[in-house]
């Protein structure tokens, strides 16, 4: 067992300021931590007015880090994400107009459906390499650096679904429901959600640097057994070869494309270390492995267009793999 230290009390201390904010969410807290400690980014789908922007704005006061909003519309160009090269005739060159991506840790991408393929894009680079390039310069993007992209599940007529390659980009993909009745009556009873801007109340626990150095720990502390290896690979595996695992021949016809070793293998080890971490643990545990494969691999899979029309999900996809593949 790890040793609680200051390291999880560090972590304790950044929910209970997120929940002075935001309540009947612990679990996608959780998540964001597990994210933001796993280097990874978060698709986030869920309906208006679920404190998505509330949320992550915390996360950024919580840790002392900078936040960043971008409203995606339709009308948007690239540089409106990474920035662009604006000629400065007094001096006679090009100069850089950095945009909203770059200097910041937290970016909250509102609506990343609704804005065209082309802008979508000019994400890709900076969740996948950390960097942005303008004309001729790189510019490294700060440490750490998280993107929650939010889409709305209500509304079609004029939105871009992501393509594989943006998908394959996200860590988790989140389906955020209401809160229970006990949570939203206690919503009205705090004081922070009557103020106008109730983040003023979050105060500043930790520090980027000491989150990006708590990462490095758990790569290091978290151990991962060469059975859990072997289960991690197997699930991964029976998103593309179903046919092969007992049990799952049925899903052959079913599944069209199936997660990719960097998405599905890699994320998923990266993902449990962190979760084993957060409850105390030096090792990974199966359960570590089933609690987070359905948030990494719902948006991985890619099913035939009959499954769908027969009303299959890539959820129940992802139960029926979780059911019938041994745990060791």
């Amino acid at each position: 067992m790890i040793d609680r230290g200051n390291k999880l009390d560090a972590l304790d201390a950044i929910r209970a300021e997120v929940s002075k904010v935001v309540l009947g969410q612990a679990a996608l807290i959780d998540k964001l931590l597990i994210a933001l400690l796993a280097d990874g980014h978060i698709l986030l789908e869920g309906a208006p007015g679920l404190a998505k922007t509330q949320i992550i704005a915390a996360l950024g006061n919580a840790t002392g880090g900078t936040f960043r909003r971008i409203q995606l519309l339709p009308d948007m160009l690239p540089s409106d994400i990474t920035g662009t090269l604006i000629y400065h005739p007094d001096a006679g060159h090009f100069q850089v107009q950095k945009g909203p991506i770059l200097d910041t840790h937290f970016l909250l991408a509102d609506e990343i459906n609704r804005t065209p393929p082309k802008v979508q894009a000019a994400f890709l680079q900076a969740m996948q390499e950390r960097e942005v390039t303008l004309g001729t310069d790189t510019f490294i993007l700060n440490d750490p650096f998280i993107v929650l992209a939010t889409q709305n599940p209500i509304e079609e007529e004029g939105t871009y679904p992501l393509p594989e390659a943006q998908l394959d980009r996200f860590l988790f993909k989140l389906v955020v429901g209401y809160p229970d009745e006990e949570d939203e009556l206690r919503m009205l009873d705090l004081v922070a959600l009557d103020r106008r801007n109730p983040i003023q109340d979050v105060q500043t626990v930790t520090s980027p640097q000491e989150l990006v150095a708590m990462r490095e720990h758990i790569k290091e502390m978290v151990y991962v057994s060469d059975q859990i290896k072997h289960y991690i690979v197997r699930l991964v595996r029976a998103t593309r070869q179903p046919d092969a695992c007992p049990g799952l021949q049925d899903l052959r016809h079913v599944i069209r494309l199936g997660a990719s070793p960097r998405g599905g293998t890699l994320n998923l080890r990266k993902a449990c270390r962190v979760l084993a971490f957060l409850h105390g643990r030096d090792h990974v545990l199966p359960e570590d492995v089933k609690a987070l494969a359905l948030d990494i691999l719902r948006h991985r899979i890619i099913l035939d267009m009959r499954a769908e029309g027969d009303g299959i999900t890539t959820e129940d996809v992802v139960q029926q793999i979780l059911e019938k593949v041994e745990i060791p």
